[in-house]
């Protein structure tokens, strides 16, 4: 799938090598460098669970991708936008009924035993289905997997699954683990969750709280010619501002996921031996947006809804806060998604004046104080921009009478104010499109999601013929049928404005120029790096 950049600069080169963290950086002078080299990394979390079979979130593939390894992986030029893993081939039946994989032959596990069909189907029916937090959606109805030999797997569904979907889905939901590390353990629990045994091209060989996690090279990886490093090291570094400084002072070659922020890309691009890249977060596009406690009854009104999205400039968040670096919004399918998007939605111009008319209409009238009506802002804290969003929503709310009372919490206290407590009226988020409305996106307006799923529907918005569009797409195998729904579905969401599409944006990628292969597929941040090199 071609998709076009969002970033706006042209990006530049320089040259360096790496020295190390404190720690890891005496330990390389130490000794002679080892041949592939050591490839040091910023990271910004340290997930809990860093199985990606279970959680998958960019924050755990970042680190996992690289040991746990998908049946597919997302390609700029492979047919249907994907490149083999450990599957080399896949087929859906005409009744969708049926999904055959074909597995790739010799491969072993970390550990040295074979990897086989037995270890995706339990990962199928023991994992990706109930405990995954996307795959639960993906396989909703999947009720077995036939093995008919070590290399074929057999998808059988209860009821017509689509192609498409299923497709889409492999580089984000089907993680494979060994079936004899995890059976007949708690699976949750187990201590394999955080000391991962893959078939990826490098090994989990070490983690220090705080500090970094270490992986080494596979030198029995199935593909001969990867992977070219020796050993990868995330070094933690939580506070943002500090990966730039690490990069000029080599003491990391690589910081993703925008680490260095937005505002010091332009000096930082200059800097001899330091390139930005915007290239490699197709697939992974984060959209900003409104949430909305429909349980309020001014939020409850379309009218106010349309006037709160009439008083945001688009194109101010666009280059003020994302600095260039993001495009507007148009709806709930990002527009580097050809094969859904469309642009042939209702538009909301930005017009304050307008905004202020359709409330003053409505019956919300301003107050002594210039306010009509108060509402409690919880912006997500996980990223600059989705903070610095919420001030500028306060203060554009606070331009047609509406009092907007910003609490800031962590991340943990976030999660369970918004979509367990549903302690909110309104909350900035970043959710991400995966490649498919059917993953990590219709979630977003479908009623009846429990309470407690995070990145769902917990303003209790509920809309009959949305949801009915939104089934009738899970189980539509003919493609253009489905594309067609989905379409209809991004019209209906802008219509209705369950939540407020603000801006979508890919991350950028800041190294030394001495690192090579950088971001040469759509997921290349949370993908296995096998290609990876560093220049000698």
């Amino acid at each position: 799938m071609t998709v076009p950049s969002i970033s706006r600069r042209t990006l530049m080169k320089g040259t360096a090598l790496l020295l190390a963290s404190t720690a890891l950086a005496r330990q390389a002078f130490a000794q002679t460098a080892p041949s592939g080299g050591r490839l040091i990394v910023a990271a910004d979390s340290e997930p809990k669970n860093l199985n990606p079979a279970i959680v998958a979130s960019n924050g755990v593939f970042f680190v996992a991708s690289k040991v746990i390894e998908p049946l597919a992986e997302a390609s700029f030029d492979g047919k249907d936008g994907l490149a083999p893993r450990l599957a080399t081939s896949w087929e859906g039946s005409a009744d969708g009924l049926s999904v055959t994989f074909k597995l790739r032959d010799g491969v072993t596990w970390h550990d040295g035993k074979p990897f086989t069909s037995v270890d995706v189907a339990f990962s199928a029916l023991n994992i990706w289905k109930p405990l995954q937090n996307l795959g639960r959606l993906v396989f909703a109805n999947l009720e077995a997997v036939d093995t008919p030999d070590d290399y074929t797997a057999i998808f059988r569904f209860s009821k017509p699954t689509p192609f498409q979907l299923i497709r889409n889905a492999l580089p984000v939901v089907t993680s494979v683990v060994a079936k004899h590390i995890f059976d007949g353990t708690d699976i949750a629990t187990n201590p394999a969750n955080n000391a991962l045994v893959g078939t990826g091209p490098f090994k989990f060989a070490e983690y220090k709280p705080g500090e970094y996690y270490r992986l080494t090279r596979n030198e029995n990886y199935w593909d001969k010619d990867q992977p070219k490093l020796d050993e990868i090291v995330f070094r933690v570094l939580p506070d943002r501002e500090s990966a730039g400084a690490a990069l000029e002072a080599e003491e990391i070659q690589l910081a993703a996921f925008s680490a260095v922020p937005l505002a010091d890309l332009d000096r930082i691009s200059k800097v001899n031996g330091i390139k930005v890249i915007s290239k490699g977060y197709e697939a992974l596009t984060y959209q900003l947006v409104v949430e909305i406690n429909h349980r309020r009854k001014e939020l409850a009104d379309l009218r106010v809804r349309q006037a709160i999205a009439q008083a945001i400039d688009k194109k101010f968040v666009v280059d003020t806060i994302f600095l260039g670096y993001a495009a507007a919004s148009t709806g709930p399918v990002p527009k580097n998604a050809p094969e859904f998007y469309t642009s042939e939605v209702a538009t909301y111009n930005f017009d304050p004046v307008a905004a202020n008319d359709i409330l003053d209409k409505a019956g919300y009238i301003k107050g002594a104080d210039g306010n009509r009506f108060t509402l409690k802002l919880r912006p997500a804290p996980y990223f600059n921009e989705t903070r610095q969003f919420g001030d500028y929503l306060r203060q554009a709310l606070a331009k047609i009478g509406i009092n907007a009372e910003i609490v800031n919490a962590d991340a943990a206290a976030h999660l369970k104010a918004v979509y367990t407590d549903h302690d909110f009226d309104l909350a900035v988020g970043p959710p991400v499109f995966r490649g498919d409305p059917a993953i990590s996106t219709t979630i977003l307006v479908r009623s009846g999601t429990p309470d407690g799923v995070p990145f769902s529907n917990q303003g209790g918005y509920a809309n009959p013929e949305l949801d009915k569009i939104i089934q009738q797409a899970s189980e539509t195998i003919d493609t253009a049928a489905r594309t067609d729904l989905y379409r209809k579905f991004q019209q209906l969401v802008v219509a209705d404005l369950p939540l407020i599409n603000v801006a979508e944006w890919g991350f950028i990628t800041v190294a030394r120029d001495t690192v090579l292969n950088v971001s040469d597929n759509p997921r290349w941040a949370v993908s296995n790096w096998g290609d990876t090199a560093l220049q000698s």
